[in-house]
């Protein structure tokens, strides 16, 4: 992926939006940006923008982020176990597990969320709004970033679920553990992220007019007390309204409280980690409502377990859990 950005001169000003996009050297063709567009990859002034046929102003920002070009053919099934939670005809949620990848990309041409959604439903029955190289796939988990997330078998229900998104009516919760003592029983963090000037793979909280903006608040579950060799840790859940690429685990670090095991955004030990070699991150909560049926659908899913021992190696130094946290800690365990 790489972040394209143009600034609108009093000559471009007038065009719509996939007109000038498609004119680009650096973007694809006008029908190619047309879906970018669709799919929330294209923000104006640091919102996102899915009307194609917006007119341009002098002094507007364009942002597109660009996938980078995976050359593989149409999407091959492959037999990956998915830990479905619900399906119906138009959807699917599901609790991905660590180390599986959403969809083709360099280095990871097979073996995806992706070729196990073409196994299990048949390339057919998937939407492509995302791109023929991702069928399905209506956002995404990091690598190793595990719980529940979408599929959506046809573009009318992959469109509505993406527009769930950009309106912020799906309601995704994550589960973290941060490094350090948060004082505060909640807070919110609303920054622009863009990505690093200093190391491309990274994301960054940024001011640059080009920069998304990302709005993250957070509850306190509960605190653990510090020993030799580490600062001690929060619980939180975290409530996403906007999804960035690596969002929370840029903004828990820049608030100073990295994730344990981020091997990205991380600090500390091994040691200090728990042994992690992921971020302790995990998608535990959705709710919405079914863009079809109207059914309300609400799914949670339990840490895995590697995520359960980090907690468990911890646990004998809790400082108590907050009112949120008596609720949510024993869904999470199982208690």
């Amino acid at each position: 992926m790489s972040d394209v950005r143009f600034l609108i001169t009093s000559d471009s000003a007038g065009q719509r939006l996939d007109v000038f996009l498609g004119a680009q050297d650096s973007c694809p063709s006008r029908s190619a940006c047309a879906k970018l567009v669709e799919t929330g990859a294209v923000c104006v002034n640091g919102d996102t923008c899915t009307s194609k046929k917006l007119v341009l102003a002098e002094g507007d920002r364009i942002e597109v982020e660009v996938p980078d070009p995976v050359e593989v053919g149409p999407v091959v099934g492959q037999a990956i176990p998915l830990d479905i939670r619900f399906e119906d005809d138009y959807l699917i949620v599901l609790s991905k597990q660590r180390g599986l990848v959403c969809h083709p990309a360099h280095g990871h041409d097979s073996g995806t969320l992706a070729n196990a959604l073409v196994y299990h439903c048949g390339l057919d029955h998937l939407g492509t709004l995302q791109g023929e190289d991702r069928p399905g796939i209506v956002h995404r988990l990091d690598r190793d970033t595990s719980g529940l997330m979408l599929a959506a078998k046809d573009d009318d229900t992959q469109r509505a679920l993406q527009d769930l998104i950009r309106l912020r009516t799906l309601d995704r919760r994550y589960i973290a553990l941060c490094h350090g003592y948060i004082a505060m029983d909640s807070g919110t963090i609303n920054t622009g992220i863009a990505r690093s000037t200093r190391d491309r793979v990274k994301m960054a909280v940024s001011d640059d007019p080009f920069a998304r903006q990302a709005i993250t608040t957070f509850q306190v579950l509960e605190r653990f007390e510090a020993k030799r060799g580490d600062d001690g840790y929060t619980l939180v859940e975290c409530h996403l309204y906007t999804g960035r690429t690596h969002q929370i685990r840029v903004h828990m670090r820049h608030i100073n409280h990295a994730l344990v095991g981020d091997p990205l955004y991380g600090i500390g030990s091994d040691r200090s980690n728990l042994g992690l070699t992921r971020q302790f991150l995990h998608s535990w909560r959705v709710r919405f409502d079914h863009p079809v049926t109207g059914e309300s659908i609400e799914l949670r899913d339990e840490l895995p377990w590697d995520l359960a021992a980090a907690y468990e190696e911890i646990a004998d130094r809790s400082m108590g859990r907050t009112s949120s946290g008596e609720d949510i800690i024993p869904q999470l365990l199982m208690e």
